[in-house]
């Protein structure tokens, strides 16, 4: 039975989803208010894994929330953390949960977090697990073993539009649709022309793409993201915009930034949707969504 995520991506319309960082820790009442605030009012949220392979409550709980409070979760999966055995295995369990959408990720060095210590796996790579879904749908797992009852699942994987150089992130983009990747939530993208570039070749795909926008809450946030995210280009005339911005405006101005971004994506059908990143600040999201017209 198809998801309602994967049926609102078939049916055409501007898809929007958001995410949603589990705590550092078992107080779950500020996501738990996140999601209740959200469910209704987007067409799926994501939950992270260790985002920046930080340490934190498991996207796989926190999906299992959503699900528990009526909304649709994407549950997010890093290859970083687990081998191939573990991967499958909660997989599995997702599936038994009525969980059907799964973003596959390879996941961020564990030196970027904060457990220097620990041992990234990497026994497979995003494209590799977006094929190991696929295998488990046909009821076998990766050892050519018969599965007693198989998964179904709405699978994702990402691609970073503004790389530099791009075309390494073109050949796995190619990689993770032809294992099997159904739709593509991007790295933050501002620059509107050279998105558009990327989507002239996306469309030769059959793959849905929604376009990734974070939300700017300063103009200090815009160059730390600028100088420590691959990929992650804010133009100056943005950071000029927003450190114009009132005392205390700031916020309010990178609101108005992207749901000005998210109403040209719209109207100009340039891509399927958007996948929208307020990092921290998810109660916003709402009025993101109305300034864009949404």
């Amino acid at each position: 039975m198809a998801s309602a995520f994967k049926k609102a991506l078939d049916s055409g319309k501007f898809v929007v989803t958001c995410e949603v960082a589990p705590p550092k820790g078992i107080n779950l009442e500020k996501m738990i208010h996140h999601i209740e605030l959200l469910k209704d009012k987007v067409d799926a949220i994501n939950l992270t894994d260790h985002q920046s392979s930080i340490m934190r409550f498991p996207s796989l709980g926190a999906a299992l929330l959503v699900k528990e409070i009526g909304g649709e979760p994407i549950l997010q999966m890093t290859c970083r953390d687990r081998n191939r055995l573990a991967l499958q295995a909660d997989l599995l369990f997702a599936a038994s949960r009525g969980i059907r959408n799964v973003l596959c990720l390879t996941g961020d060095s564990v030196m970027l977090g904060d457990h220097k210590q620990a041992k990234g796996v990497f026994d497979l790579d995003s494209s590799q697990l977006v094929a190991a879904i696929r295998t488990l749908e046909k009821g076998k797992d990766l050892g050519g073993n018969d599965l007693e009852g198989y998964v179904q699942y709405c699978v994702g994987a990402i691609v970073t539009p503004e790389a530099d150089p791009l075309p390494p992130q073109l050949l796995k983009f190619e990689k993770k649709i032809e294992a099997g990747a159904e739709f593509i939530q991007t790295q933050g993208i501002y620059d509107m022309e050279k998105f558009k570039s990327f989507m002239e070749y996306a469309r030769k795909f059959p793959v849905k793409i929604l376009a990734g926008i974070i939300l700017l809450t300063s103009a200090p946030m815009a160059r730390f993201m600028n100088k420590n995210i691959a990929g992650v280009n804010v133009p100056q005339a943005l950071i000029d915009e927003i450190a114009a911005a009132p005392k205390g405006g700031a916020l309010a101005k990178g609101i108005e930034i992207a749901g000005r971004m998210i109403r040209k994506l719209h109207e100009e059908k340039i891509c399927d949707g958007v996948h929208i990143m307020a990092i921290g600040k998810e109660e916003v999201v709402p009025e993101i969504m109305g300034m864009a017209g949404l």
